[in-house]
């Protein structure tokens, strides 16, 4: 299944550099969806549906349209977050400000989750609660931990038109209880690239190594390609010393499309690590 995935990756970053070629348009952010399962998308049509519901729920997209990339079917959103991305800029513990990953791409990482055995998720720094949401349609319970106050009312805006159930919570991350949730084998997801998530990773990891829970938990972690995110090691997509000084043990990568790397020929690696 893995193999699969991380083909379905490949397809969605080849359609990806297609709409950057041909979109004419200029919205703040942009993205699109399959609007149908194919030999490069064998994705379940009921999935497909949940995720179209969520952007047509998510009022940061002003405009849709269909288009065609390399012969797919697609629906193009585009959106503005100036406004969110400036509140999340307010909290002294907000280690990054909202840009979301598409909507596809966090369904891929969702289903990595639960291909590679954890039953919960738990997005931490969740922007929109995407992530969170593409759990719940894999039939894993999900938590969105999201400190900002205007993007919590937003998840809780998209949970009330939507099917899906992800818990949106207002935390600090940093000072949330874990033990709270009854968590049985889960996956973190943490927000933030390199040098800027660094301590809200760190603060995770010190927590949940403490717990029973270390031998069951995954850490997801935001890479990137950049040079400029790196103050020293850039492998491992700039986590090479969280990796090191928590013995973490990397179990896949999964590079896909963000929203702060539709202009880029490279997009974002996801690393999925756990204790050693």
């Amino acid at each position: 299944m893995i193999k699969l995935i991380q083909e379905i990756a490949k397809n969605f970053i080849t359609l990806k550099q297609e709409f950057y070629k041909n979109y004419a348009g200029n919205s703040h952010i942009q993205e699109f969806l399959p609007l149908v399962s194919s030999d490069s998308f064998p994705i379940d049509k009921e999935h497909l549906q949940k995720l179209i519901e969520f952007a047509e729920s998510n009022p940061i997209y002003h405009n849709s349209f269909d288009m065609e990339l390399n012969d797919t079917p697609c629906r193009i959103y585009e959106g503005d977050i100036n406004d969110y991305w400036i509140n999340s800029l307010k909290h002294d513990s907000s280690y990054q400000p909202f840009y979301p990953t598409w909507i596809l791409s966090g369904y891929l990482l969702a289903l990595s989750s639960k291909t590679l055995g954890y039953e919960k998720l738990i997005d931490i720094g969740s922007g929109d609660g995407r992530i969170a949401y593409c759990g719940s349609i894999l039939n894993l319970t999900s938590y969105s931990i999201e400190i900002d106050e205007s993007l919590i009312q937003l998840q809780n805006k998209i949970q009330s038109n939507v099917s899906q159930r992800f818990h949106p919570m207002c935390s600090d991350a940093m000072e949330f209880d874990y033990d709270s949730i009854n968590l049985s084998k889960p996956e973190f997801f943490i927000g933030g690239l390199p040098q800027q998530g660094e301590m809200l990773v760190a603060n995770v990891l010190t927590k949940i190594q403490k717990t029973p829970l270390a031998e069951e938990s995954g850490f997801v972690l935001a890479g990137t390609h950049s040079k400029k995110q790196f103050s020293g090691d850039s492998s491992n997509g700039g986590w090479s010393q969280i990796i090191n000084d928590f013995g973490l043990t990397v179990q896949e990568i999964l590079e896909v499309p963000t929203s702060w790397t539709f202009d880029q020929q490279t997009d974002t690696p996801y690393y999925f690590t756990k204790f050693q």
